[in-house]
């Protein structure tokens, strides 16, 4: 990587502080010393019922959204979800529940591709998030990860834009950043353009606090920082919540 490229990738981290709002995120790369990659995923909230959550780790190393106040929580339909799962080598990070429709499509099977296929956007008129979607595959020799955001056309419900980023290789020190707004607003604007070129680290901790610390101290809510060990497959997840 040139100079400029680390410049733009600083520039871009830096960008997340500038960003009241950017909502879900997720980040996909290497860390510098080529062993691990990394998933990054973060959540966002304005209202009550978006901000009562935290990120809940299960024994089998999946991952779940959960109330923090059960009391609270007035519509889990989606809030409440598994941020992660895997199978097989495949690594799977979303922003809602496609992450089981892409689980189950690999369980039988088929791609990533077609599990998001038979998904769109999220029903929340009149922002119609993005449902964005990453996956690691240690599996597959001819792609180390894959983004793909599925958004409305420029808050049009009628055409849904399907848009696939796959990286044959990944850079040691960076990642890609797709997250699903591009600024706050009202209604909410979706992410425009490539994912973002962002750094890495080769520790777990300095990475979580990379995006954490630069995400709006009034919206964050939680973020995941999980590495896998390319040679055996090895993970290692780190998670804060604001509650």
């Amino acid at each position: 990587m040139s100079a400029n490229d680390k410049l733009i990738a600083e520039q871009n981290l830096e960008g997340l502080q500038q960003n009241p709002y950017p909502g879900r995120g997720i980040v996909i790369g290497l860390t510098p010393d080529g062993t691990k990659l990394v998933q990054v995923y973060w959540i966002m909230g304005r209202s009550v019922n978006s901000r009562n959550r935290i990120f809940v780790q299960e024994e089998n190393g999946f991952l779940r959204t959960e109330a923090k106040d059960p009391a609270l929580l007035t519509d889990p339909s989606l809030i409440i979800y598994y941020p992660l799962k895997h199978t097989e080598g495949s690594h799977i990070v979303t922003n809602g529940d496609q992450t089981d429709t892409i689980y189950d499509t690999l369980l039988a099977g088929g791609t990533f591709e077609q599990a998001l296929m038979t998904r769109t956007f999220e029903p929340d008129a009149p922002n119609y998030t993005p449902r964005i979607s990453g996956l690691v595959q240690l599996n597959n020799p001819e792609c180390q990860y894959k983004l793909s955001i599925l958004k409305s056309n420029a808050g049009n419900p009628e055409q849904t834009f399907r848009q696939y980023f796959h990286y044959e290789q990944a850079l040691a020190g960076y990642g890609h950043c797709i997250h699903t707004y591009s600024e706050d607003g009202d209604p909410l604007p979706s992410f425009q353009g490539e994912p973002k070129l962002v750094p890495l680290y080769d520790d777990i901790e300095q990475t979580l606090h990379a995006y954490w610390d630069r995400l709006n101290e009034d919206n964050k809510i939680s973020l995941l920082v999980k590495t896998i060990q390319i040679d055996n497959g090895q993970t290692e997840l780190k998670v804060i919540n604001k509650q």
